[in-house]
């Protein structure tokens, strides 16, 4: 029994120590698919969709999605405590409970390992309650490293989270900036739109190698720290994963079917972008789900709708190919990326955007653009108002 308790000891130890330099220290991929980090994971992050998915309500059922990111890095945190309490409590009991404890007299099973248990506890909280004393050096030796192993965890712990939440904000800001630039949920058509006047192919070169830049960071940033796509953007209409299937479908329609300036920028950002999207896929070993998407043959844009972006576009004066092919190549260059984004929105529960924004009762961008350029009704109505306020201090003058 003994041998079993310290095999299982060790086991759980080496798996919890490696496993938290794998998911804080190490800046790559963690490799395994039998890790305690990856496993965790799948067995809160499937029942939680599982709940979280009967909601009806849209707005609170993105409000439990929002909070598992950060719930779940606490649980992860407290399982990785209890499992090293248990195994230092396994490696006492296999040390025959070496330790003087003035509750357990009857130095029974259930009591040796109650004391062991509790040993491990304070020990590695660095407690130091005295209450219960080692007998041997080995238990010595083996309580001042578990006191060293706790110390160690907070300071990992401590260190850990500003980490974290440092990449969280540096996405965010990125994510945020984008829209005033391509709409909230962001989509393409919008980020050219806005985009279709002199001078904006500049901006959206910019704007591209802006992004190409953001894709890099999340590659080196959400590959090392995975758990940082749970983390859901501040509006309910905004995600990482959305405004990165927006960035590569403008690259997209920038290298197959507009002509500009522009295409060469696309094509950096475009490799960029998926390069981030198929690794992220990777971490979550989603590769089937995306063969399955490819075959099943999900489209963003059907023919309909492409002929009304071509619609769209062509009444911005933009440049467009005119050849028939443009409809093919476009095909071609979305299933590049297309499958694996469904993939990672189907398992992040995370939407993808449209291709086409849908109109709005209230746009702010397009308020804010309308007072570049004053239309005749709004000059009378400022001057109408002004007249009445002139009127009004010419009263109380009197």
């Amino acid at each position: 029994m003994r041998v079993v308790a310290l095999a299982a000891g060790c086991l759980l130890l080496s798996g919890v120590m490696l496993d938290a330099f794998q998911t804080i220290i190490l800046p790559r991929r963690p490799a395994g698919r039998w890790r305690i980090t990856r496993l965790f994971y799948l067995a809160t992050w499937l029942p939680w969709v599982a709940v979280a998915s009967r909601v009806r309500n849209a707005k609170v059922r993105e409000q439990l999605y929002s909070i598992y990111g950060p719930l779940s890095l606490l649980l992860l945190l407290v399982f990785w405590a209890l499992l090293l309490i248990t195994g230092f409590g396994c490696v006492y009991y296999a040390l025959g409970s070496p330790f003087v404890d003035v509750f357990n007299h009857s130095h029974r099973l259930v009591a040796d390992m109650r004391s062991d248990l509790y040993v491990s506890g304070t020990t590695l909280f660095t407690l130091g309650l005295g209450d219960v004393t080692p007998t041997t050096y080995v238990a010595r030796a083996l309580t001042v490293f578990e006191g060293g192993t706790g110390l160690g965890f907070v300071a990992l712990v401590i260190g850990y989270l500003p980490v974290l939440y440092q990449a969280f904000s540096h996405r965010e800001v990125t994510v945020a900036l984008l829209d005033g630039r391509a709409g909230s949920p962001p989509t393409a058509t919008e980020l050219l739109k806005r985009h279709a006047y002199a001078g904006g192919e500049v901006e959206l070169i910019a704007l591209l190698a802006e992004w190409e830049r953001w894709s890099a960071e999340i590659l080196e940033s959400h590959i090392s720290y995975p758990l940082l796509c749970y983390y859901r953007s501040q509006h309910d209409n905004q995600s990482w994963l959305s405004a990165l299937v927006a960035v590569l479908d403008a690259c997209a329609l920038l290298i197959t079917t507009i002509e500009g300036p522009q295409a060469r920028q696309a094509q950096l950002t475009f490799a960029m972008a998926r390069h981030a999207l198929i690794d992220l896929g990777h971490v979550f070993h989603v590769e089937e789900r995306s063969k399955e998407k490819e075959e099943v043959g999900l489209d963003r844009l059907p023919p309909e709708a492409f002929a009304g972006l071509c619609a769209m576009l062509g009444g911005l004066q933009l440049r467009l190919c005119g050849d028939s092919a443009a409809m093919e190549r476009l095909t071609a260059i979305r299933m590049l990326y297309e499958p694996h984004a469904h993939a990672l929105s189907d398992y992040l529960r995370m939407p993808l955007p449209s291709w086409v924004a849908e109109p709005k009762k209230k746009d702010y961008w397009k308020t804010v653009a309308d007072l570049r350029t004053p239309l005749p009704e709004r000059e009378l109505k400022l001057y109408v108002s002004e007249r009445s306020a002139a009127a009004h201090l010419e009263d109380l003058e009197h």
